[in-house]
């Protein structure tokens, strides 16, 4: 039996997978320029518009903000929240200063059933 998924994981998986899909055609034209041309700002910003890689990093950003809400609201309802209430509320303040403290809740946010 496959286990639930909450929308806000589901939102996030997605919005992951079309990230890494633009990121992979951006690379891939990336490489294409170089071979004719040096790839300055304005062509680097051309292909990232072009590509939709921008809009997928944003709508990754998006699914990411929602999910880490997501997961602080229904973690505030289990008993080990209860019991570490201080550690757990420090580490999402943490969040947004440390890069690898926002990965880790994405992670532990994709494990919540």
């Amino acid at each position: 039996m496959k286990p639930i998924k909450s929308k806000a994981q589901i939102d996030y998986m997605k919005a992951k997978t079309k990230f890494e899909e633009r990121s992979k055609v951006l690379e891939a034209r990336v490489a294409e320029e170089q071979k004719e041309q040096e790839v300055e700002q304005e062509l680097m910003e051309q292909l990232v518009l072009e590509t939709g890689f921008h809009q997928a990093f944003n709508e990754l950003a998006e699914a990411e903000n929602e999910l880490i809400s997501w997961s602080h609201a229904t973690i505030k309802h289990d008993k080990t929240y209860k019991d570490n209430k201080k550690p757990i509320d420090e580490m999402y303040e943490k969040l947004n200063s440390d890069p690898q403290m926002r990965a880790r809740i994405i992670q532990l946010a994709l494990r919540i059933r």
